[in-house]
């Protein structure tokens, strides 16, 4: 008698999948700033592991961009340019509008569970905002871009997203600091949120379209005026 998949037991990570998330969470939050260089000994010293699920790792984030193996001498995480950060921008701008949109095609019921997703995502950020916490506010930020997405339904706008997920990521949380009107942040969110509760779509298009084209409006001179040529 054989046994049925499902009496499996559910895999468990392995250590060069943790080695994985721990390197590309670093990348993503800053603790690892673009043009750090370490060695993979380095770094397998830092989370406790051995060299062979580090290399593992460090080969599955140099294939996504995020850093350059260097021979011999290890590893350098790659900076984003400005020209970077605003093709990012015109990725995202294209794909959450049509995101939004297609979220308020949902049913009813599905459009509201979406709004009230969105709209926890986005007292995240004003609790966030209003603590101080910028950390915090950033993932809350991510957390409702990412639910836009996943909530429209499209799985190859969501795998699109997923490719500049992490570099979007890395340029919010090292630019925080610069950026001076992040309450216009949640005031657009909540208009998004709207419009998708009430199924209109074209409003919904808009509102998230003009979101990502007032922050990339907003970054992009910010960069050019603290003379930052990498992120």
């Amino acid at each position: 008698m054989t046994l049925s998949r499902s009496s499996d037991p559910p895999s468990r990570p392995s250590r060069g999948d943790d080695a994985y998330a721990a390197i590309k969470e670093a990348i993503r939050d800053g603790t690892f700033a673009p043009g750090y260089q370490a060695s993979a000994q380095e770094i397998a010293l830092r989370l406790g592991v051995s060299r062979t699920p580090v290399h593992e790792a460090l080969l599955k984030l140099q294939e996504e961009g995020l850093v350059r193996i260097v021979p011999k001498r290890g590893i350098v995480i790659c900076a984003l340019a400005p020209d970077d950060v605003r093709e990012i921008y015109d990725v995202m701008i294209a794909i959450e509008g049509r995101a939004a949109e297609l979220a308020a095609g949902l049913s009813e019921e599905r459009r509201a569970a979406v709004a009230d997703a969105l709209a926890a995502a986005t007292d995240r950020m004003e609790a966030a905002l209003a603590a101080g916490d910028m950390r915090a506010w950033g993932v809350a930020d991510e957390d409702f871009h990412r639910g836009l997405v996943e909530a429209c339904g499209n799985g190859r706008i969501d795998r699109i997203a997923r490719t500049v997920a992490d570099q979007m990521h890395r340029a919010r949380m090292l630019t925080l600091n610069l950026r001076g009107n992040l309450t216009a942040s949640t005031a657009e969110h909540r208009a998004i949120a709207a419009a998708i509760r009430g199924g209109d779509g074209a409003a919904a298009d808009r509102a998230a379209r003009a979101h990502r084209q007032r922050t990339q409006g907003e970054l992009l001179p910010l960069l050019a005026a603290w003379g930052l040529k990498h992120l």
